[in-house]
Parts: structure tokens; sequence; C-alpha cells
């Protein structure tokens, strides 16, 4: 990329001292302008590191959004693959425990037909461990969800509640805590007007200052792709 004048850019001096050369030939000493300066391009130069949260839970089937989610989670996949290769994509799917989904295993992944549960606590868990072990500054969570979470971790099991039990509320705000410390942002797209997931959703972002969002299944691509857009050109 050409040099602005006014902006930091990461300077590019083999290309720079070739535009020189081509320019006023092999005398020296070399005269460098600022018409020869190539900068590159910053997108690629700062990493960030990402973790897609997909609701599995019997819901997200039953009204047939999970089919939904996993496009956007696909075209996100390809979006940081070919325009940000650098970045560091995960995807940890959650029902009544949390699962991180290999990216061979995405196309064929689906909801929990079998078992009730929304372990968001567990699947936070995850998330936290996997963005922990990336040596990146820009870490974040992107969860997409129909419900409040039904579902917790004790000792290595999962217990659910329907309503959801305060124990439950409790320990996944305490691991929303736990990323918060550690620097993790954590936008939520709600795909159900649910005014318990409303309330919930609302006491996670007092608690991280992430950004929380209502949507549509048909146009959750939209705003989960250009939110990552979007954090990305802030950390440019």
């Amino acid at each position: 990329l050409p040099y602005e004048p006014e902006k930091t850019f990461d300077i590019n001096l083999q290309k720079s001292l070739f535009n020189t050369v081509i320019r006023q030939g092999a005398s020296v000493p070399l005269k460098m302008s600022y018409q020869d300066l190539e900068v590159n391009e910053r997108e690629h130069l700062t990493q960030a590191a990402t973790v897609l949260m997909l609701d599995q839970s019997r819901s997200m089937g039953m009204f047939g959004t999970y089919t939904s989610a996993k496009k956007v989670a696909l075209a996100l996949y390809w979006l940081i693959k070919t325009k940000f290769p650098r970045d560091k994509f995960f995807v940890v799917g959650f029902s009544d425990y949390g699962m991180i989904i290999d990216d061979k295993d995405l196309p064929e992944s689906t909801w929990n037909h079998w078992v009730a549960g929304t372990n968001m606590h567990h699947g936070l868990i995850l998330a936290r461990q996997l963005l922990s072990r990336q040596n990146v500054a820009n870490k974040q969570v992107l969860m997409v969800t129909d419900g409040e979470p039904t579902a917790h971790m004790e000792q290595g099991q999962a217990f659910f509640s329907y309503p959801p039990s305060q124990q439950t509320l409790d320990q996944t705000l305490r691991e929303v805590k736990r990323c918060t410390r550690e620097g993790i942002t954590i936008n939520t797209f709600m795909l159900e007007a649910n005014l318990f997931l409303m309330d919930f959703i609302e006491q996670m972002s007092k608690i991280n200052n992430g950004r929380a969002f209502y949507t549509q299944p048909d146009q959750l691509g939209r705003y989960v792709l250009v939110d990552y857009l979007n954090s990305r050109k802030s950390q440019i």
C-alpha cells in the first residue's frame, strides 16, 4: 500500500528501497522520497482471537434457528480464513455440555436432539481456556443463543434446572467475570425476544462491557459479520 502522510503505518523497507531504485536508478547515495514508501497492510499484522459460541440446545433445532447460526459460523470461518489469515478462530457449541467443534466438523454439526439444557457456563469456560492460550492482545467471544442459561458445571458434571436456578445464573456470571479479568470481550446475539434472556444478557453486559444485539435468524449473518469487521477495523 502507498504511504499516507500523518498516519502511523508499518513501513515495508524492501519495497520502499525498490521504489527508490526504480525512480532514480542505481546511483548513490539513494535519496528516498515519501512517494517511494510502501506500507504493510495492518489488518494482516494485528492479530485477534475469536471464539464463536453456538447454542445447540433443543429449542435452536425445534424452531429452525440452528441452521441459520451454523451458516453464519461457516461464513465467519471463511471470512477470517481469507481476509484475516493470521487471526485465530474457534467454535464452541453448548447445550447440556459445552464442546469444541473442529473446523472440519462444523458443516455436519447439529443441535442436541436428546438432552435438554443451555450450559452457557461450560461454553464460556471452554472459550476462556482456548483464548488464554493465544498470545494476542485482542480476544473476544461472539455468542449466539435463543435462551437464558439452564445448566452449569459442578465437579465436572452438568446440573440442569428449568426455570433456571439462581446457582446456574450466578455460576455463569462468575465465568463472565473471569473472562472480563482476562481481557475477553463477550458480544451476544439474541435470536429470541425473551424477557428472561434479555435481563440476563443485560447483567452480562454490565460486567463485561460487551455489546448485545437482538436479531431475527435470517438477519444474523449481517449482524455477526459486520460486528466482526467493525471490531477488526477498530484494532487497526
